[in-house]
């Protein structure tokens, strides 16, 4: 059989292997298909009428590549017929016979060397190549990264600056199976405004995205911002988080506040079931050790950890620490509406600077909170507020269903004629056509 030369083949795919991480079949897999991608071009430009050659039409070809000999050959599975119609899918009997294939029948398939000449082909198809191996490689890389942090999205990895584009960071990041790192990308939103990107700088970020597809640059989102950064913080520094004695319940993360005059904030909710547990003291650990952690993982984020209650009002109260808070009035539970009532130098504090305690603990509750001076509050007056309120929401819902029953009554009432007309213009049609 014909082999086409490939001189330093061997060498060729382990520095591939070694530079992409990729396994030593997997090269040889994508040189394969670039190799018979670079026959088929050949074999296209050679013929002058491309017409015959539809998508499909070299399915039946395939590349044996010789590592050892360092060379490759073309092969075609060809069917047996009596009269053959196309010479690249079709062998004759007769033609097989010949070759000592003496006890071949029609209808079976052979494979047959159909490797084009050394001088001609050789220096083509390396041409055409070169370029689909490229492709082919990324293509294998891709699908490589896919499946190892398929099952990491969610989880926190150690990361390690490379460079910048644009305003995106690109990380060097490894998936902790003993495989080489791979690059993410930490996009602006992502970042948080107290980290300092330098090259060689290392932080933990939270995988939120493995990208599918053939999309240009790296495959894998990661954040610094995402309140599942704060959670694995906790849970890999406290163990009765990892042995689920204490369970976080909610978190309110502002990593990229809205005004560069407020620094990034978390709240977060924790619970117990162990009567002998104190789940926040768990959480901050002996005279703060253990937040403390965190808060020098996250570059100094202030972090509220709050306990977390089956009463909203009392839950609504712990999520507004640091803040003392006197009462909270759940003033309408339908729409999650609450009054919380703090003395005059408890207000700015309750609030927060520009706001960000206040909507941290609303985003934590999920309730409105309306921060109220508990000197100034007139109970009467807001009760009466917001009685005339419901019962004006209760009129228009009731006007509303109303107006909706008026129009199913009225569509029903119209149903019959609108079926007598329906029947009529069948009849109609039928009595015309009968007519002609």
């Amino acid at each position: 059989m014909s082999m086409v030369s490939l001189p330093g083949l061997k060498e060729l795919i382990e520095s591939i292997s070694r530079e992409r991480n990729l396994p030593r079949m997997a090269v040889q897999s994508a040189i394969r298909e670039a190799l018979l991608k670079g026959y088929e071009r050949y074999r296209r430009a050679q013929n002058l009428d491309r017409k015959q050659f539809d998508e499909d039409y070299f399915e039946n070809f395939d590349v044996q590549l010789d590592v050892e000999e360092e060379g490759f050959r073309v092969v075609a599975t060809k069917t047996i017929v009596e009269q053959v119609t196309n010479n690249d899918h079709e062998i004759a009997l007769q033609q097989v016979q010949d070759m000592g294939g003496e006890e071949a029948q029609l209808g079976q398939e052979v494979v047959l060397d159909v490797t084009p000449d050394q001088g001609e082909f050789g220096r083509m198809a390396a041409m055409q190549t070169k370029q689909v191996l490229a492709q082919k490689l990324r293509d294998q890389q891709r699908q490589l990264i896919q499946e190892e942090f398929q099952d990491l999205e969610g989880t926190v990895l150690q990361a390690r600056v490379l460079r910048f584009e644009r305003q995106s960071v690109i990380l060097a990041v490894s998936s902790g199976f003993g495989q080489p790192e791979v690059e993410a990308e930490l996009p602006k939103r992502e970042q948080l405004p107290n980290d300092n990107y330098r090259i060689g700088a290392t932080f933990k970020v939270y995988l939120k995205k493995v990208s599918q597809g053939q999309q240009r640059g790296p495959q894998l989102l990661v954040s610094r911002a995402d309140a599942g950064l704060v959670v694995y913080l906790f849970a890999n520094e406290v163990p009765e988080i990892e042995d689920e004695v204490v369970r976080i319940v909610a978190v309110a993360r502002e990593a990229n506040p809205p005004s560069r005059h407020v620094g990034p904030r978390t709240k977060i909710a924790v619970d117990t079931l162990d009567r002998d547990v104190d789940p926040v003291g768990a959480c901050i650990g002996a005279r703060g050790s253990r937040i403390q952690v965190v808060v020098n993982e996250l570059r100094g984020e202030k972090i509220d950890v709050i306990r977390w209650s089956p009463d909203p009002a009392t839950y609504i109260a712990n999520a507004l620490s640091p803040a003392r808070v006197d009462e909270v009035r759940l003033m309408d539970p339908e729409t999650r509406q609450t009054h919380v009532l703090v003395a005059e130098d408890q207000l700015s504090l309750a609030i927060g600077k520009e706001g960000q305690n206040v909507r941290l603990a609303a985003r934590l509750t999920g309730w409105k909170i309306d921060i109220k001076d508990k000197a100034k509050y007139d109970h009467a007056a807001e009760d009466s507020k917001f009685a005339a309120a419901r019962a004006k929401y209760a009129a228009e819902l009731e006007e509303m269903e109303e107006e909706e029953l008026d129009e199913e009554e009225l569509k029903d009432e119209n149903q019959p004629e609108l079926e007598d007309e329906l029947d009529n213009e069948i009849e109609d049609e039928l009595y015309d056509r009968d007519a002609e």
